[in-house]
């Protein structure tokens, strides 16, 4: 059996096919907005080839997109889950308003509960999640894998590009780790103040969220980073012990086995 996840993001569409818990590949797109269902399913068999999938699960961030992914997934003659609101997860979401929370910050709760949260012994561990994407994620997942909410930040490339567009003597460079935080020129100095700046912010919420996570259950957490940007800017953080890069699709791959099982 085949199970393709897919995981709209709104830079990025990330593409993954799994063989029960083992990824077989992963692929990454520029996510279109304005794609329609026949134009996503021509770039999945293109993607897929001769792939025969069983099964599919998908979240998107992106609303414009949701009607033409539905429309797709309905056509389809396996097995479909579409996450979102009132869809059931397994994952308490503890916050104001559960409908507010994005189904791909709920799946990557799972799954990082799943795969970083569960101890030897049979109890659990609260766990931080740091997604490097189009914006910066810092949530707190509890012992018993509930959500319980987060940090959202703007994300490196979208502040790049903003004080690109705003400040007339700057300009966007090629995001890579500097040498020193003390930049020589226009050019170093953006790339300290990105990599090593957001660095900074991630290790502050993360030492904020993590003393309230001890204060409410009396065990530090694991940090995970993940998302396209997490090798660009985790390496320079002092915080983050663990990586996967794409834990939401392993999240889709979990709540479809708990659909199935249902």
């Amino acid at each position: 059996m085949t199970l393709l996840t897919v995981d709209v993001g709104n830079s990025q569409t990330v593409l993954a096919t799994f063989d029960g818990p083992v990824r077989l590949g992963c692929w990454r797109v520029t996510t279109s907005p304005r794609a329609t269902a026949d134009e996503l399913l021509m770039l999945w068999r293109g993607l897929l080839r001769d792939t025969k999938v069983t099964g599919v699960a998908a979240c998107s961030a992106v609303p414009a997109l949701l009607p033409a992914l539905r429309q797709l997934m309905e056509s389809l003659d396996v097995p479909v889950v579409l996450i979102g609101p009132g869809v059931r997860t397994g994952v308490p979401l503890h916050v104001d308003n559960p409908r507010e929370v994005g189904a791909d910050r709920v799946v990557t709760a799972l799954a990082a509960h799943e795969l970083f949260g569960r101890r030897a012994d049979g109890g659990g561990r609260p766990v931080i999640v740091v997604d490097f994407g189009t914006s910066t994620n810092v949530d707190a997942v509890g012992p018993d894998g509930q959500f319980l909410g987060g940090a959202l930040a703007p994300g490196v490339e979208v502040s790049l590009d903003a004080l690109a567009s705003r400040a007339a003597q700057l300009r966007s460079v090629e995001l890579t780790v500097p040498a020193q935080a003390i930049g020589k020129n226009t050019v170093a100095a953006l790339q300290s103040g990105m990599v090593l700046g957001f660095a900074g912010l991630v290790d502050g919420l993360v030492g904020r969220i993590a003393a309230e996570l001890v204060g409410q259950f009396g065990v530090a957490p694991l940090v995970v980073a993940t998302g396209g940007l997490a090798p660009l800017v985790a390496d320079s953080c002092r915080t983050i012990a663990e990586r996967e890069p794409d834990l939401t699709v392993h999240g889709l791959r979990l709540a479809f086995e708990r659909q199935q099982a249902r």
